[in-house]
Parts: structure tokens; sequence; C-alpha cells
């Protein structure tokens, strides 16, 4: 297990947009940690209210917004405008085109997202869009698939062989994901403190595994984590 703590993670501020990456991205650029596999962008972001990103284009990637605190409104060219609110997940599929524009719908409160970015396994998509929404409830004490290669269980699909799932634990809770050796997985702390594999991590902290049979995530500080399983 490879650890991507909190504070070693690239840092844009902006003065309205604190964001941190995971990967290279934008202007940070760093040659250890250009992607993970087919996950190519982890960011943090944290938009002040009524603030957010004007028109931006993207092609031939998969984009996977969560957001945990605070609400986006979104608006794209394909016709799309609705708001993603916490708990829920959106996915855009880039394909051979697509813009678009998110801000903090709030003007008192900012809002608190992760943004994934996933390349697809064949280029020249159709673009596309979906919306699901995941309950705390579907999250507490087990792995709630949020999306699959196949839309499966509800979830929003994914163009690749590549897997999005959260959990919430309480303290001195505990989960097992059944993993395989010839696979890779990304996991990010979202909140809370756990033990990953015996190994401390807290809030803003990542781990990349492979060759594993198991994962297993012990609950230090109730809190939220999410994992990436990837071919």
């Amino acid at each position: 297990m490879k650890l991507r703590p909190s504070n070693e993670r690239g840092h844009d501020d902006k003065g309205w947009l604190q964001s941190s990456h995971s990967f290279s991205f934008d202007s940070y650029y760093d040659p250890d940690h250009l992607c993970f596999h087919s996950l190519r962008v982890l960011n943090e972001n944290r938009v002040k209210p009524g603030k957010g990103f004007g028109l931006l284009s993207h092609k031939d990637v998969e984009i996977i917004t969560y957001v945990l605190e605070g609400v986006l409104e979104y608006n794209d060219s394909l016709g799309n405008s609705t708001v993603i609110r916490p708990g829920e997940v959106q996915k855009i599929t880039a394909g051979t085109g697509i813009a678009h524009s998110v801000r903090n719908l709030s003007h008192q409160v900012p809002v608190h997202y992760l943004q994934l970015w996933i390349t697809p396994n064949q280029i020249g998509l159709e673009p596309g869009y979906d919306q699901k929404i995941f309950s705390s409830a579907s999250k507490w004490g087990q792995w709630c698939l949020m999306g699959s290669s196949n839309g499966r269980e509800g979830s929003v699909r994914i163009y690749q062989d590549a897997a999005l799932y959260a959990t919430l634990l309480d303290e001195n809770e505990a989960i097992v994901f059944e993993a395989f050796p010839e696979r890779h997985y990304w996991l990010q702390v979202i909140s809370g403190r756990f033990l990953v594999q015996e190994t401390p991590l807290h809030a803003g902290d990542g781990a990349a595994l492979s060759d594993e049979e198991s994962i297993e995530v012990r609950c230090l500080e109730s809190g939220e984590v999410l994992l990436i399983d990837m071919a």
C-alpha cells in the first residue's frame, strides 16, 4: 500500500476556490503522481458562496462529481440544468465533446465536493449525463456501489472497467472489501479517522493498493471512505 497524505497533495488557492489535487492537474505537476491506472484526477474542492467555474470544455473523459456539503448548480451544452446535493453522484461522459459550468448555488455557505476523472475504455463516445442519489442509510456499515461499468444496482454507468464505492462507519466499526490481486484500488478518506490495512489515515489521505486479497477498514473516528476499484 502506497500512501498519499493529505498535506502532500497539490494545492490551488484562487481565493474563491480551495482545491487539493491527489494527482497532477492544471498548473500542479508531480511526475510521481500523474495518475493511478484509469484514475486521472481526484480533486477535493471547496467553493465560496455564489462562486464557481465558467464554461469548461472536455472530451474523452468520464467526470464524476460527489457533493459532500452544500449545493452545486450545473449547466451544460447538452441542455442539462440541475443542482447536485450532498449524497448525489453526477457522471458526465465527455466523449466527442461537452461544455459545462458549475457554481455554488448558495450565497451563504461554501460547497465541498470531490471530482474524479476516469479515462474511458474507448474514445469518441456520445456525450452523456447521469445523476443518482445515494442515501446515508445505504452506506452505513456497508459498501454502497455508486458507479460501475454496467450501471448495476442503480449506480451511474462508467465507461471503464471500474467501480466506485462509499461507506460510512461509526467509531470501532470495521468493514472488509473483497479484493482481487490482479486489480487496483484507490481509497480516499473523506472524513473521520481509520486504520486501513492497520495503517492510520485521516480526512484527505489517500492510498493506492494492488496485489491485495482483501482491504480492511477499521474506524477510529466516525466518517466516510471512498473506494475506486479498477482493472
